[in-house]
């Protein structure tokens, strides 16, 4: 099975990966609002959830090396939120000067950029867990069983489909770009020019992507229109649920629930 280098997506023989999609996108959506919802330190619960997210990463069979890895896109999130760390008042920790401004580290900064950080962490592997062990057809098929709007799949399908598109058409004029760029033998000489010269010929190449990616999009559009496309993608009806994804999934549900009434009644 050829896996576009873009695609998520890892095919394994687990119990994740033979869940129900609808079951799997559903119980995704009710693990990142549980995170999001939980207060700030309730530090038991932020444990619970993530034993919970490391023993799915284990039987989805993934991996706990290759998650945590792509959970790394998180940290430029977590970057944002440190101003928190200095404009929450509470307990003083540290109180330093940069130039003309007095910042103060507080106890309640430093709790909630935390929390922040572990629940942007949390919600990242769980999303990389659901796209990882689903195909993208069945997770927009799954979108819809459970009422998703339809111009909203229809958005998420198009771009997926379309940005490979879009990275075939960069990586043919980068091949272009290579066939025509002489090399010397001598390695102090670099092939190209100045660095104004190298900006000038990007910017060429980023203008021409557009106009090729534009005309490209209208011929597929054009193509799509011609075969009865109205904005939505048919494809086999899912199968009723099964008992069991059915009982798994009201258990997960439940569990969840429990586990953000206690942090709310107890934290808040």
């Amino acid at each position: 099975m050829h896996i576009h280098f873009l695609d998520p997506y890892r095919p394994r023989e687990s119990t994740i990966h033979q869940l129900d999609p609808r079951v799997k996108f559903i119980l995704t959506i009710a693990f990142i609002l549980t995170v999001a919802l939980t207060p700030i330190g309730a530090w038991p619960v932020y444990i619970l959830l993530f034993s919970i997210i490391l023993s799915i990463e284990i039987l989805s069979q993934l991996g706990v090396g290759y998650v945590f890895k792509r959970a790394m896109l998180a940290f430029p999130f977590m970057l944002a939120a440190i101003p928190v760390v200095f404009t929450t008042a509470g307990l003083e920790l540290i109180r330093f000067s940069l130039g003309p401004w007095s910042l103060v580290l507080t106890l309640a900064g430093l709790e909630r950029f935390t929390s922040i950080a572990l629940k942007s962490w949390l919600s990242v592997q769980a999303a990389i867990i659901l796209a990882s062990s689903t195909t993208f057809p069945e997770l927009l098929v799954a979108m819809r069983a459970v009422k998703t709007p339809r111009l909203l799949v229809a958005i998420f399908g198009l771009m997926w489909r379309y940005l490979f598109v879009l990275v075939d058409e960069a990586l043919r004029l980068m091949r272009a770009r290579s066939a025509r760029s002489g090399h010397s033998d001598q390695p102090e000489l670099r092939p190209g020019g100045s660095v104004y010269w190298r900006a000038r010929v990007t910017g060429g190449m980023a203008g021409s992507l557009f106009l090729r990616a534009f005309e490209r999009s209208d011929r597929i559009y054009m193509a799509m229109i011609s075969r009865g496309y109205d904005g939505e993608v048919r494809t086999a009806p899912l199968p009723q649920l099964r008992s069991t994804d059915r009982i798994f999934l009201a258990f997960s549900l439940g569990i969840l629930a429990i586990m953000l009434v206690f942090a709310v009644l107890v934290w808040s």
